[in-house]
Formats: structure tokens, C-alpha cells, sequence
């Protein structure tokens, strides 16, 4: 396919975003940066978290992986519906009732300054690793499979990317997320497919005859029962429950859209829909990969150019791209248009989030007398200081990835959400104050020892986020001081 054709429809598309961040960011001020001016209307925000939870990674690693790892992802899928349940029936009401910018200014309230700056910390840590590795992953992509040829360096596709994330959403902010994140979402659902429809087109399938074939291979298969397994069903199912409570209910990106709905009742339909639409898109993924699994199995010249991992299988990141890209154009283009539409999601989102979240929780601009001006500058200047981590992480994931970068995700939201998840579980389940300047301490000894646990002792799989949160959890116990009379937000202590 021709680089320039890819390059054009990259321009394109791109001139597309900055054309509705131009029309929902007219009028917009440093409050609708952050909160959107709570005015979003809830199923565009909820249509559009699909985009922004599915992302990149979800586009190619989540197909590419079955053929690995066959349907063993779908258990996760049945646990994200109570996962949601919580995030909308037990963290939103808190959320709307402390009128939050910033989430983590509830662990201010609940137990002090060391809790609060360790639970925004873990946050900003989480998603610059989280979301880099995404967009990482696209980056990748784009850069091999178009700018390679052109002789372009490939931080420079990295910084490029990231400047474009940033540009498009420096005014409207969420605002502006909120409408971009939808049209991604339709060009996604769009090219996901159109994918299954060309790819089945090619071995003369009809939609019937793809799924008798999908059915009866074991690419198919559902449950994983050997305990020992990473993909064992149970560690899935349970991770599925924890992993949105962590990754979406404690995370300031995906929570920062849905607080900007106008009243708790639509956040609440936002975030149930939201997942409700969620788990048929990610069935889709799976059959898409089923689709590419049984295609390579038939054309074995395709399968030999596609790397292999060092266990023997087959780098499961490049399978949808070496496939889409040695078929007809139309089917690479279908693809390139899918890919972007679930990268600059992940990349904008991020940025816009960390930046929320180090303006409010560790600079503290909501409690500073600065003009608008003047916080307009200290924002430039935060998101321009994350662009270039990102972009260093970025480059250093091209050097050191060994793995299906969705499996990489999850390993990583284990070791940072968890403490998170453990701190915030703590605070609402129980009526216990804690030495505050212990928390610090007790959230970063948790993800070590589940490290060495993991190294050494058993594997977890996905379900490392349960035991990561659990022993923070038990960690916390140590350190209590004393009960308080209600659970939730609490007098601020010292």
C-alpha cells in the first residue's frame, strides 16, 4: 500500500479532530478544561468511554492474542458488569457528593496530606505508564508501516503523535473529549467490521460460515481451567470485577468525563451503558481475532513474516497489521483509520487527566489566587513537562517490549492501580483512621512484595490487581489510630 495514501488519510483524519476541538472549544475556560462546565450530555459521554477504554491496545492486541491465548480474555468480560456496578453505586455518589474536580481529594478528607499526594501520585504514575504504553503501541505502528520509509526517526513519530493529542484538546479539554472520543468510537466500531467483512471476503466465508468456523476451532475456546495458568478463568472473572473499579472508577481520566454529566442520575446511566455497549465490542475484537487466527493458519507465507516470541508464538501485536497490510488497500486503510481512531483517544485523554490531576492535587491551583491567565500558563507548562515523559516512554517501551502489549497494560495497572484500589477500599469499607504519613510507605511495599510473590512464589495472571490492592488493604491495618463514627469523607487530620 502507498505510504503517501497512509499519510493522507492520517492528515485527514487529524484535520477532522482539530475541526470539532475548533467547535466545542469556542468560549472555553480554564473551569471547562476541566469539568466540561458539567453540561456533557450522558450517553455521548458513555458511547464515547468505548473509544477511550478499548483503545489501541484493545484494536490490535486484544485479536492478535487469540491466537495465543484463544477466548480466555471473554471471563474478564463477565466481571466488568459488578466492576461498573460499583464504580456507578458506590464511587460516583461519593464523587457527586463531595462536588469533586479531582477524585483523590477525597483521600484528603478521609485520612490527610500523605494519603492524598501518595493516591494522586500512584494515579499519575499509573496512567503516564498505562497511556504511553498505548499509544506506544500505535506509534509503532504508524511508524514502521508508513514513516520507516519515508526516513523518519522514530522519536520523532513519537513526538509528533503526542504533539497532535495535545493540540487538539489544549482549549476544550474535556469538553472537547467528549465529542472527539464519540466520532473515534464510530470509526473504530466502523473498521473492526469492515475488517471481519473483507478478511472473510478473502477465504470466500459468508458471515454463517464464519461463525460455524470460529465455533468449531479451538481458537473458540472460553475456559481456561488450570489454576496455574495466567488465563485460568477464575483469575480472569475476578479481575474483571477489580480492574474497572481500579483502571475507571479511581482512574482521574475516566472519571473526569463522566463527572462532567449535569446530575449523578446520567453519570450513573453513562457508566452502566457504557459497559453494556463495552462487552459485545470486545466479542467483536475476539471474533475478529478467531477471524485472523484461522486466516494465517490458511496462508502460511503469511504466518512466516510474522515474528515469533520467544515461547514460540507469535508476537500477537503484529498479526492484524501484517494481515490487513498484505491484503487488498482497502482493507490496510480500514485498518489505519481503526488504529488512529482508538490511539488519540488513550493519548489526549491521558495528557488532559494528568494534567487535571497535577494542577489540582500537586500544585494546587484550585487553592491558589491566580488569575485565569496565569493558570492557563502553569497548565501549558504541566502538560508540556508529560509530553515528554511520554515520548521518553515511548521510545523506551520500542526497546525493551517482550510481550502482547495488552498483557503488558494489565501487569502494569496490577502494580499501580492496586495500591489505589487498596487505599480507596479502605477508606470507604471501613470506620478506621490510619497513621497518614504511613500510607506512603505501605502502598509502595505492596506492589514490591506481590513483585517478589510473582517472581518467585505463583503466578496470578490479571488477578495480581486483587492481591496488590488486598495486601495494601491489610498493610493499612497496621497503622490504625482509632475509629471514626462514619465511613466516606472524614474531618481532615494531620
Amino acid at each position: 500500500m502507498s505510504t503517501t495514501t497512509l499519510l493522507l488519510i492520517f492528515v485527514i483524519y487529524t484535520a477532522l479532530l482539530f475541526f470539532i476541538a475548533f467547535l466545542t472549544s469556542r468560549k472555553a475556560d480554564n473551569k471547562s478544561y476541566f469539568t466540561g462546565d458539567r453540561k456533557s450530555n450522558w450517553f455521548v459521554v458513555a458511547y464515547g468511554m468505548i473509544g477511550a477504554s478499548l483503545s489501541g491496545v484493545s484494536f490490535m492486541s486484544v485479536p492478535g492474542n487469540v491466537f495465543n491465548e484463544r477466548f480466555y480474555y471473554f471471563p474478564m468480560l463477565l466481571g466488568f458488569i459488578l466492576g461498573y456496578a460499583v464504580i456507578a453505586f458506590l464511587l460516583l455518589p461519593l464523587y457527586y457528593k463531595m462536588n469533586l474536580t479531582s477524585i483523590y481529594t477525597y483521600l484528603d478528607n478521609r485520612f490527610g496530606k500523605y494519603s492524598y499526594k501518595t493516591g494522586a501520585s500512584f494515579f499519575i504514575i499509573s496512567r503516564l505508564l498505562g497511556a504511553a504504553l498505548r499509544t506506544f503501541l500505535v506509534v509503532y505502528v504508524l511508524y514502521y508501516f508508513v514513516l520507516q520509509s519515508m526516513g523518519v526517526p522514530f522519536w520523532v513519530a513519537a513526538a509528533l503523535f503526542v504533539v497532535i493529542a495535545i493540540l487538539y484538546t489544549m482549549k476544550g479539554g474535556v469538553k472537547t473529549i467528549v465529542w472527539t472520543d464519540t466520532l473515534q468510537t464510530t470509526f473504530m466500531i466502523v473498521a473492526v467490521i469492515l475488517s471481519v467483512y473483507f478478511i472473510c471476503s478473502e477465504m470466500h466465508w459468508s458471515f454463517g460460515d464464519m461463525f460455524r468456523n470460529v465455533h468449531s476451532s479451538s481458537f473458540s475456546d472460553l475456559w481456561d481451567t488450570n489454576v496455574a495458568h495466567a488465563t485460568n478463568w477464575w483469575k480472569r472473572f475476578l479481575s474483571g470485577v477489580f480492574v474497572p473499579i481500579a483502571m475507571t472508577g479511581l482512574d482521574q481520566a475516566m472519571m473526569q468525563k463522566s463527572l462532567s454529566c449535569k446530575n449523578i442520575g446520567e453519570s450513573q446511566k453513562n457508566v452502566m451503558t457504557s459497559v453494556l455497549m463495552m462487552i459485545p465490542m470486545n466479542l467483536l475484537f475476539l471474533t475478529l481475532g478467531a477471524v485472523l487466527a484461522l486466516f494465517i493458519q490458511s496462508n502460511p507465507d503469511i504466518m512466516a513474516i510474522i515474528p515469533h516470541t520467544a515461547t514460540g508464538g507469535l508476537e500477537a501485536d503484529k498479526i492484524f497489521p501484517t494481515v490487513a497490510f498484505h491484503l487488498k488497500p482497502i482493507v490496510g486503510i480500514v485498518f489505519f483509520v481503526g488504529l488512529i481512531s482508538a490511539a488519540y483517544p488513550t493519548c489526549a485523554n491521558a495528557i488532559t487527566s494528568l494534567t487535571t490531576s497535577t494542577s489540582i492535587d500537586i500544585v494546587g491551583m484550585d487553592k491558589r489566587n491566580w488569575d485565569d491567565d496565569k493558570k492557563k500558563k502553569v497548565r501549558f507548562g504541566i502538560t508540556s513537562v508529560i509530553a515528554v515523559l511520554f515520548v521518553i516512554l515511548i521510545i523506551l517501551f520500542d526497546i525493551f517490549k517482550n510481550d502482547a502489549v495488552i498483557n503488558m497494560v494489565y501487569e502494569v495497572a496490577s502494580y499501580t492501580y492496586g495500591p489505589l484500589l487498596g487505599l480507596f477500599m479502605f477508606g470507604i469499607l471501613t470506620k478506621f483512621n490510619i497513621r497518614d504519613k504511613a500510607v506512603p510507605f505501605v502502598c509502595i511495599s505492596a506492589p514490591v512484595v506481590c513483585y517478589l510473590i510473582e517472581s518467585y512464589v505463583f503466578k496470578f495472571g490479571f488477578a495480581l490487581i486483587i492481591v496488590c490492592s488486598l495486601l495494601t488493604f491489610l498493610g493499612l491495618l497496621l497503622f490504625v489510630r482509632g475509629k471514626s463514627g462514619n465511613t466516606g469523607p472524614l474531618p481532615k487530620r494531620d
